[in-house]
């Protein structure tokens, strides 16, 4: 089997690499990107006789087809406004697919990946990807399924490389049409900064205020659970407490909305101005705490009984204690694991359904992801409680 790890020099791809250096059966993985100086690096910081590097430009759809074929899977590291290129790349390479972030445009490729014969799945790493495994696990010993609640604790810089710094602002722009929660049978839109919960995240995180975030879930477990009678699905999701603090301001100041301004002659997005500075600064680059925390809530009955179900997961610490998860490699490690599972997982057949698929019908039993990522020492957690009743007292 052979793997084209498209944006391989990337701090989250490049770790999805060392981790099908360790775990996979491929007998062949290419790093592909455009930066041929990062590529080379990490080739030879992984030092590994089945890897290469191959320098590819994704907006050179033609050339990117042409080294795409005769692969078994596509790795897809790059963002989400690249996605709808590299898709149809992918479809057009005849190669089976996975990306992070299941929101680009790769849905009007679905007919070609069924032509092919192929499977492209969007959105599976962390969050999405993981979070659906857990909220399916939990809905699975369920009879009916009355709420999901997902949420994500990402700890990690607010702008250590140009696609999370896109990925804070597209999460929190105000004309975001996909900033929707699933309530009573309908997708319903929502402003930036809504529905602020608190959400307790195991140690070191602790408790959180988190908002609803545009993620692929909320649509995705819509589908998964409509039989079940689910009538709300909401995703939240929170950065270190500094960032959002960032973030709020910059919201309540209007510059999310990106407007164009004049520096020196020349017209920039006042979002882009601030990113490519954090991208610079110190500020922008460090945190004080790192890492992933994921909690998924899912209430329903089970033979007459209202239940809760409450899912978290834990990793290696980021202190240094355990060596490869040291500061920001506890947080792209997180992302990247479980992404790299998914490739594997495709290409050994494991995934039967073909054309563009989500995390709930490529993993119908979630088992198979939580047993991969125990081996890496990432662990799921869940508690099962009765919700009581709560019975009118008489007036005094």
């Amino acid at each position: 089997m052979k793997v084209f790890c498209l944006g391989g020099a990337g701090k989250i791809c490049r770790e999805a690499i060392l981790d099908l250096v360790q775990y996979s059966k491929f007998e062949k993985i290419t790093v592909a990107d455009f930066n041929e100086q990062e590529g080379q690096a990490v080739v030879k910081w992984l030092n590994d006789p089945r890897i290469d590097f191959v320098q590819v430009d994704v907006t050179n759809v033609d050339e990117t087809v042409e080294k795409m074929k005769g692969y078994d899977i596509v790795l897809d590291g790059t963002t989400i406004k690249l996605n709808g290129l590299s898709s149809e790349c992918i479809a057009k390479a005849g190669c089976h697919g996975v990306n992070l972030n299941g929101f680009g445009e790769e849905s009007k490729w679905n007919n070609l990946f069924v032509k092919n014969r192929k499977t492209l799945l969007p959105g599976f790493g962390m969050t999405p990807g993981l979070t659906q495994m857990m909220a399916m696990h939990a809905a699975n010993q369920l009879d009916t399924v009355e709420s999901v609640r997902v949420s994500h604790g990402s700890f990690r810089p607010i702008a250590f490389s140009a696609s999370i710094a896109e990925t804070t602002t597209y999460e929190y722009d105000p004309n975001l049409p996909t900033r929707v929660v699933f309530e009573n049978g309908e997708m319903k839109q929502v402003p930036p900064f809504a529905r602020p919960r608190k959400v307790k995240l195991p140690d070191p995180y602790g408790e959180t205020i988190q908002y609803i975030i545009p993620h692929a879930e909320t649509i995705t477990l819509a589908q998964a659970l409509k039989d079940k009678g689910v009538k709300l699905i909401e995703t939240r999701g929170a950065w270190p407490e500094k960032n959002m603090s960032l973030v709020k301001s910059l919201f309540d100041y209007g510059m999310l909305k990106n407007t164009q301004i004049t520096v020196n002659g020349q017209e920039i997005g006042i979002m882009d101005c601030i990113s490519q500075y954090l991208l610079a600064s110190d500020e922008g680059q460090t945190t004080e705490l790192y890492g992933y925390a994921l909690h998924v809530e899912v209430e329903g009955t089970k033979q007459g009984k209202q239940m809760r179900h409450t899912l978290y997961h834990t990793h290696p610490a980021s202190d240094g204690s355990v060596p490869g998860w040291e500061r920001l490699r506890a947080y792209t490690r997180n992302v990247a694991i479980p992404f790299a599972i998914a490739a594997s997982l495709i290409a050994e057949g494991h995934v039967k359904k073909q054309g563009i698929i989500t995390p709930e019908e490529a993993f119908a039993n979630p088992s198979i992801i939580f047993e991969e990522l125990k081996k890496r020492e990432i662990f799921i957690h869940e508690k099962v409680s009765v919700i009581e009743k709560e019975v009118a007292l008489p007036h005094i």
